[in-house]
């Protein structure tokens, strides 16, 4: 069932994409420019945006760090000011550290929070005003599986993503109604640098241009959570119905920690 605007011809659609120097972000981005759209990108490293954006014709590059706040309204201004307004912003910066309970520190965890829920915020709360305005457009919000339920070493990770899904279904309700979609997108283990810090074997592990291809897929269908790979994530999903004491017995089999 869609529960968003369908998006099956991106040819110039105005993408804000914030998080596009790596990964998922890059692999996104490039596959929405094959596509037609008009890419705006951002990420902390300018120089990586620009290696992205090369070949992109009429790309724009907007460096920004999506935990200072105000750094999102001057950015987007100029965006509206060079397109006359944005159909769809993707929310991708992301981090992750792997935390266990006897490494847990509270200014490395605040560094994560601030990247993977705060950064969402900070950019959700700059947007909505435009995207309300314009009476149209939509956001996709990134998140992980890892959200879904308490795994080891994703201690502060999964907290902040766990805090998204419920943020994103959030949202949904409010901006629905006035036209806005939102979207949700639920990575399983996607190959890029952030999981490459990973020691163990990584099931249903994709490549970012597959990802990139299942986000495009899941927005084209309309769906509030675009969830990948489905052998997978459809397993983990089934995990969210266990009770306490055989939902642990599964963890502690499944990673044998």
């Amino acid at each position: 069932m869609a529960l968003n605007p369908k998006i099956t011809d991106w040819r110039g659609k105005r993408v804000w994409l914030v998080g596009g120097s790596t990964g998922i972000g890059a692999s996104l981005a490039k596959a929405l420019a094959r596509e037609g759209a008009r890419l705006a990108l951002s990420a902390r490293s300018e120089a990586g945006l620009r290696e992205v954006a090369s070949g992109m014709d009429g790309a724009l590059v907007e460096p920004l760090d999506v935990t200072q706040a105000d750094a999102f309204a001057p950015a987007l201004a100029r965006i509206t000011a060079a397109w006359g307004g944005v159909d769809l912003v993707v929310l991708n910066a992301g981090t992750y550290e792997p935390v266990r309970a006897w490494e847990l520190d509270a200014a490395r965890a605040r560094r994560i929070i601030d990247v993977n829920l705060m950064g969402v915020i900070n950019g959700v709360a700059a947007v909505v005003p435009t995207l309300l305005t314009q009476g149209c457009g939509a956001i996709v919000i990134v998140g992980s599986v890892s959200g879904y339920r308490g795994l080891p070493k994703a201690l502060v990770y999964g907290a902040s993503k766990s805090a998204l899904i419920n943020f994103a279904e959030t949202l949904w309700v409010d901006l629905a109604p006035r036209g806005i979609g939102v979207h949700l997108v639920s990575p399983g283990f996607v190959a890029t640098p952030l999981t490459a810090q990973n020691e163990f074997a990584m099931p249903g592990l994709i490549t970012a241009d597959q990802a990139a291809q299942e986000i495009m897929r899941g927005l084209a269908k309309g769906q509030f959570e675009i969830h990948f790979p489905k052998g997978f994530t459809r397993w983990l999903k089934l995990l969210e119905w266990l009770p306490y004491p055989l939902y642990f017995r599964a963890v502690r089999r499944m990673t044998g920690l």
